[in-house]
């Protein structure tokens, strides 16, 4: 008897904790800082062009080879009347999502800081039916830079985005001279 009333007591504390799992699309964990999905292309606002040169950097070192980069003349640029200075432009980008592997290695042989890996919810659903959808073409890979909804990602050992904005305090205090 003690036992089924130690066993009912058990099953009693079950239905009153928390529960573990949660409501996937309705509520998204935090993505920690450090988390990378996949790269998207940065949009420079000033100018009001991609960042990215189409130098062809991304593309060689990718291990995996999901990169393909086109170039051309950039028309804005300031030898004909431009506000750019980069005589070179994306004409044509695409990556494969379904053969990168999220290495980061893209990101840090770019020159220019043209790629970075996205760190939104955004760059973590992509699911899809059909592996063809995975090619993420010029637009798509500027659409979320363009609008503004990505996070830079710091890659400093042990600090957060706030620690590394944050003014770094005055900690040099006169010394007096006593003597």
């Amino acid at each position: 008897m003690i036992g089924i009333a130690k066993s009912m007591a058990r099953t009693f504390q079950v239905f009153l904790r928390r529960p573990v799992t949660r409501n996937y699309p309705d509520y998204h964990k935090p993505i920690p800082e450090t988390d990378r999905a996949f790269p998207l292309l940065l949009w420079d606002t000033e100018i009001d062009e991609p960042f990215c040169t189409g130098c062809h950097a991304c593309e060689r070192a990718c291990p995996v080879e999901c990169m393909t980069v086109l170039m051309k003349d950039n028309p804005n640029h300031k030898s004909l009347d431009g506000t750019s200075s980069r005589r070179k432009i994306i004409d044509k980008f695409w990556i494969d999502y379904a053969r990168c592997m999220r290495c980061n290695i893209c990101v840090e042989v770019c020159n220019f800081d043209a790629i970075a890996m996205n760190n939104t919810w955004e760059g973590h659903e992509t699911s899809v039916y059909d592996r063809k959808d995975l090619v993420m073409d010029l637009q798509q890979l500027l659409s979320q830079s363009r609008d503004g909804n990505i996070n830079e990602w710091v890659p400093v050992l042990g600090q957060t985005n706030e620690e590394v904005n944050a003014e770094p305090a005055a900690t040099d205090e006169p010394k007096s001279s006593e003597g």
